[in-house]
C-alpha cells in the first residue's frame, strides 16, 4: 500500500488493481450479507456505499469514516457490522464497545476511555480498523429535563468522533506523577534513614508503580518497554520520561483517524408509539415496514437532540442509515431458513428428514412475530415450537420403520403439529398460546366485533377513496378488534370530518344491526377520539366559528384563548351532525355491511385487496405511495387558469427573473 504522507505519485497500475481487487470483494461481500440476513437488502447497499471509499482507497482517509445505524430492536444491526468486518478480514482489528451501563456512574472494571480500549483490544494507531458503539442511545448527555447527565465513562469518544486524534488523559498523568512525587519523598526517607517510626529503615520497595499504573503509563506514552520494566523503574526516570513526553508534539496525540466506526442504536423517539407497542402480535407486519419506511435524517436527529448536546449531534454526521422494520415477506424468508436449518440438524442427529407444510410455516408466522420487537420473539417461539417436536417425530418414524433419508410430512392440524410417515399418522401437542388467545370462544362477541369493525371500514374505504390497510377481529394483544388507517401527510378540514365519521361509524353499525338500546360500551375509545378531533378543530386549528388558539395556559405570557367553556356547545353540535352523518352512510350500506360482517367471522381479518374485492367499490386496495394528501397541485393549477386573465394587466410585461437561489 502506498504511504499517504508521501509525495510521490502512485503506481498507477498498481492503484487500478488495488481498485479492482477490493471493489470486487466488497460486492462479494454484500452479497454473500443479503444471502444471510433477509429482509434488510437496501440498508446493506446503502451500508457497502458508504464504507467504500474506506476499504478501497484508504490511503486517502484523514478522519474516521462514521456510520450511524439506527433502528427498532432485533433488526441486526450489531449482526450486520459484526459479519461485515470478518467478510473484509478485519477480525483481528476489531473493537466493540457497548455504551449501555456505564454512562451514569456504573462500576466495572477495565479502562474508562475508548483509547484505553481501542489499546487494549490491539488496535493500531494510524491503521484501519473497525470500531463498534453500540446501544449509543443509552450514552446519553442530557436528561429528560434537557439538563446535562452526568457521565463518568468514555469521555473521549466526542474527540474520536471529532477527527480520531486523542490527546493523553492529562488527569490519569497527573495522577501518576503524584504517585511518582510520593516515590521520589519515600526514596529520600530511606536514604535519610527514617521510616516514620523511628525504628530500622523500611525494606526497599521493588516497584513504584501498580500494574494498571505502569500499563496506563505504557500506552500514553507510548513505550515498547516490558510492563514490568516500567514498574521497576526509578522515580527518577519516569520524571524524565514524562518530561520528554510533555515536550514532544509528534508524539502527543494518539491517531486513530483511519478508523471505520459504527454507531448503532435504538431511537426510540424516532419510531414514536410503534416502539413501545411490544405486546402487538396482532398487526401486520408490512403495516409497521410502511410506516418506519419514510423515516429520514431528520426524524434521526430530532431523536437524538432528545439524549445529546447539538455540538455532539455534528460530530455523528450526517450518514444516518435507517433500518425499517421488518417486511412480511422477510419473516417469511427468516421462517423458512430457520426451519430448513433445524430440519437438517435432526436429520444429520437422528437420519430422519422432514418435510414442513405451508401450514407449518403460517403458524410460525401468527405465533411467533411481534413487529416491534424484530426477530428474536420469532427465534423464541420457533424452538419452542420445532424443537422438541422434530426429535420426538424423529424417533416416532424410526420406531415405525424409518431408514436414513425417509422423509415425515409435517402439517397444522386442528392447533397441533400432525406427523405423517408412509401409512402412519400421529399429533403433537405445540404451545400455540397467541393462536388459543386469539380464539373468540364467544359467538356473540365474535358478532358484536364484526359489525363493530366492519362500519369503521366501510365508512373509511367510502370517504377516503382506498381500503384500510388491515381489518381484524382475532386480536390477541387486546380485548376487541381494530381498523389500521395509512397516515396523512396534511389534514384538512374535510379530512378531519371524515375522520370523525369513520370514529363514530362503529357505533352507527352496532345501532344499526342491534338497536339503539344495545349498542355497547365498545365506542367509548372512538368517542374519545372523535372528541379530541373535534375539539382540535374548534380550539386549535380555526376550522370552527373562531380563529383564536384555546387552550389551557401552562405558564406566565402564554398567548392563548383560555375560554374553553365557549367551544363546548359547538365541539358538541359537530359530534352530533358527524353521527347523524355515520348513521345515514352505514344504513345507506347495509348489504356492503353484512359482505364485510360475513368475511370476519368466517377468516378474521380482511386484507386491502380482497377488501375491495368483496365489496366491488371504486376505491384502491391501497393508498398512493407515500403519505397521502389531496390534489393540491391540481387545485393550485385549476386556480392558475383561472387567475390568468387578471393577471395580465394592459401594458406590462412578465419579468424573466425567477429570482430563486435554490439550487436545482
Amino acid at each position: 500500500m502506498n504511504d499517504p504522507t508521501s509525495n510521490a505519485l502512485p503506481d498507477a497500475q498498481a492503484l487500478r488493481a488495488q481498485l479492482a481487487e477490493r471493489s470486487a470483494h466488497l460486492q462479494a461481500a454484500a452479497a454473500t450479507l443479503k444471502r444471510e440476513l433477509f429482509g434488510i437488502d437496501a440498508v446493506i447497499d446503502r451500508v457497502i456505499e458508504s464504507v467504500r471509499a474506506w476499504y478501497v482507497l484508504p490511503q486517502i482517509v484523514t478522519r474516521p469514516v462514521i456510520v450511524c445505524l439506527w433502528g427498532l430492536t432485533g433488526t441486526g444491526k450489531t449482526q450486520l457490522v459484526r459479519r461485515l468486518a470478518q467478510l473484509l478480514g478485519f477480525q483481528d482489528r476489531f473493537v466493540e464497545v457497548q455504551m449501555d451501563g456505564f454512562s451514569h456512574g456504573a462500576s466495572g472494571r477495565g479502562p474508562a476511555t475508548i483509547s484505553g480500549l481501542l489499546a487494549q483490544g490491539g488496535m493500531a494507531e494510524g491503521a484501519p480498523g473497525v470500531l463498534v458503539l453500540d446501544e449509543f442511545q443509552r450514552y446519553r448527555t442530557v436528561d429528560e429535563q434537557r439538563k446535562d447527565a452526568r457521565v463518568e465513562r468514555y469521555q473521549d469518544v466526542w474527540a474520536l468522533l471529532s477527527d480520531g486524534r486523542l490527546p493523553p488523559p492529562l488527569s490519569l498523568l497527573g495522577e501518576i506523577e503524584t504517585a511518582i512525587a510520593g516515590a521520589l519523598y519515600d526514596a529520600d526517607r530511606e536514604a535519610s534513614g527514617n521510616d516514620g517510626d523511628g525504628d530500622a529503615p523500611a525494606r526497599r520497595r521493588r516497584f513504584s508503580l501498580s500494574t494498571w499504573e505502569a500499563e496506563e503509563l505504557r500506552r500514553n506514552l507510548k513505550l515498547d518497554a516490558p510492563l514490568t520494566e516500567v514498574m521497576a523503574w526509578t522515580p527518577g526516570q519516569m520524571l524524565d520520561r514524562l518530561r520528554a513526553f510533555h515536550e514532544s508534539r509528534t508524539q502527543w496525540e494518539t491517531d486513530y483517524s483511519r478508523l471505520l466506526v459504527f454507531v448503532c442504536g435504538n431511537l426510540d423517539e424516532m419510531y414514536e408509539e410503534m416502539a413501545t407497542r411490544v405486546e402487538d402480535c396482532d398487526t401486520d407486519a408490512d403495516i409497521f415496514h410502511a410506516l418506519t419506511r419514510g423515516l429520514s435524517v431528520i426524524d434521526v436527529k430530532k431523536a437524538l437532540a432528545e439524549r445529546f448536546k447539538p455540538e455532539q449531534i455534528a460530530r455523528l454526521g450526517n450518514d444516518h442509515v435507517i433500518y425499517p422494520s421488518l417486511s412480511r415477506t422477510a419473516y417469511e424468508q427468516l421462517i423458512r431458513h430457520t426451519c430448513e436449518r433445524y430440519v437438517e440438524e435432526t436429520r444429520a442427529s437422528a437420519g430422519v428428514g422432514f418435510v414442513l407444510d405451508a401450514s407449518v410455516h403460517a403458524q410460525l408466522y401468527a405465533d411467533g412475530v411481534f413487529p416491534a420487537q424484530g426477530t428474536r420473539p420469532l427465534f423464541s417461539s420457533t424452538h419452542a415450537i420445532l424443537s422438541a417436536t422434530l426429535v420426538q417425530a424423529a424417533l416416532w418414524a424410526l420406531e415405525h420403520g424409518a431408514a436414513p433419508g425417509d422423509a415425515v410430512h409435517l402439517s397444522m392440524a386442528g392447533g397441533r403439529l400432525r406427523a405423517r410417515f408412509e401409512a402412519h399418522e400421529r399429533h403433537f401437542d405445540a404451545p400455540l398460546d397467541l393462536s388459543r388467545a386469539r380464539r373468540r370462544t364467544s359467538e356473540d362477541f365474535r358478532c358484536l366485533l364484526a359489525v363493530h369493525e366492519a362500519g369503521h371500514g366501510l365508512a373509511y374505504a367510502l370517504l377516503f377513496g382506498h381500503a384500510p390497510l388491515e381489518v381484524r377481529i382475532n386480536v390477541a394483544s387486546f380485548e376487541g378488534g381494530y381498523n389500521s388507517y395509512a397516515p396523512r401527510k396534511a389534514w384538512s378540514r374535510r379530512n378531519l370530518l371524515d375522520s370523525i365519521c369513520v370514529s363514530l361509524a362503529g357505533r352507527a353499525a352496532e345501532r344499526l344491526v342491534f338497536g339503539d338500546a344495545h349498542a355497547t360500551s365498545g365506542a367509548e375509545g372512538d368517542l374519545r377520539k372523535a372528541t379530541a378531533t373535534a375539539a382540535r378543530m374548534v380550539r386549535h386549528l380555526g376550522f370552527g366559528l373562531r380563529l383564536s388558539h384555546t387552550d389551557v395556559a401552562g405558564g406566565a405570557g402564554e398567548n392563548v384563548n383560555t375560554s374553553l367553556a365557549p367551544t363546548n356547545a359547538a365541539i358538541e353540535a359537530l359530534l352530533r351532525e358527524q353521527q347523524s352523518r355515520a348513521d345515514g352512510l352505514i344504513a345507506a350500506h347495509t348489504a356492503e355491511l353484512l359482505t364485510l360482517v360475513d368475511e370476519l367471522l368466517r377468516c378474521g381479518s380482511i386484507a386491502p385487496a380482497r377488501f375491495v374485492e368483496l365489496l366491488k367499490l371504486r376505491a384502491a386496495a391501497a393508498p398512493p405511495p407515500g403519505e397521502p394528501i389531496d390534489a393540491y397541485a391540481m387545485r393550485l393549477a385549476a386556480f392558475r387558469a383561472a387567475a390568468a386573465p387578471r393577471r395580465r394587466a394592459p401594458g406590462r410585461r412578465p419579468s424573466r427573473s425567477s429570482g430563486c437561489a435554490e439550487a436545482l
